[in-house]
């Protein structure tokens, strides 16, 4: 008599195991707590369900601090974008020294995870009150930065170029592959056919990146958008962006409104996810055109 053969049960192949670690880092400190927002978002201080966390956020300076937010990620974005996409394209196109790209994409790597305090701190210490270029341009030329120049570090411009430490490389890290995609075949079938320089970019190889600088730029804007740490260690209360007003909600203040601030937060959300889906749509379409 034969024996019944024991089932085989499936198993997890041991390869899995690997991405454990990351697969509990991103429930814990990603899923799990944009579902606790979201969630919040949508209940009282009891826990019932409500709209009106979501239609308090058209009220007081929460628009205005939404709008300013809004312009200090264009401006970065599209300042991150211009200037990253002419220092990829010096390197690519041998502009500059060979020698240069490999530093400069190393401390691009680098530099585009360079954020919260120590870039607060950082730029504080350069450009602040008492900062190192303050006081060089003070003592050496007369040159008050806010006074002369209207330039202050705890503004609007001051944020904005804070965020182009971290906006610009990762500018270059993103662009600097699609602008080696270009193909060498259509430069020179354009010179072929007598088209100049400027003309074989505005008619060949800008149609072909306009998808990856559009979502590169729908990146950035998001990156910018969701820097919270930087912001608050850098301008702390003076300026009035959606980062500064959520904390001030979620702190714990008898004047606090945690749950307003859940909604804050599930509005950043909204915003960076559309911002991400954009670039990746964008990403992919440009993705055919350099395969």
């Amino acid at each position: 008599m034969n024996q019944a053969s024991p089932r085989h049960r499936p198993r997890l192949p041991l390869t899995w195991l690997g991405l454990m670690p990351f697969v509990i880092f991103v429930l814990l400190f990603l899923v799990l707590p944009t579902m606790h927002i979201v969630i919040g978002a949508f209940q009282t201080r009891d826990g019932a369900f409500t709209l009106q966390n979501i239609i308090d956020l058209n009220t007081g300076t929460i628009p205005s601090s939404y709008w300013i937010s809004v312009k200090v990620s264009f401006a970065s974005a599209a300042l991150g974008c211009l200037i990253g996409f002419g220092m990829a394209a010096a390197v690519v196109f041998g502009a500059v020294p060979g020698w240069i790209k490999s530093p400069l994409m190393t401390f691009s790597g680098v530099a585009s995870n360079f954020a919260g305090v120590p870039l607060a701190f950082a730029f504080l210490a350069t450009f602040g009150p008492v900062g190192l270029v303050t006081l060089f341009l003070r003592q050496n030329f007369g040159i008050i930065l806010q006074r002369d120049l209207g330039f202050n570090i705890l503004s609007f411009w001051g944020l904005t170029i804070t965020y182009l430490f971290f906006q610009i490389p990762l500018m270059i890290l993103i662009i600097a592959p699609a602008l080696e995609g270009l193909r060498r075949e259509w430069r020179e079938a354009a010179e072929v056919l007598g088209a100049t320089t400027l003309q074989y970019w505005r008619m060949v190889a800008l149609p072909i990146l306009f998808p990856a600088l559009l979502g590169t730029f729908a990146l950035l804007f998001a990156n910018a958008f969701g820097a919270v740490a930087t912001a608050i260690a850098l301008t702390g209360s003076s300026l009035n962006i959606v980062p500064i007003q959520l904390y001030a909600q979620i702190r714990g203040d008898v004047l606090g409104n945690p749950h307003l601030g859940y909604a804050m937060a599930f509005g950043m959300i909204v915003v960076t996810a559309i911002a991400n889906i954009i670039y990746i749509w964008l990403r992919i379409r440009a993705e055919r055109w350099l395969k």
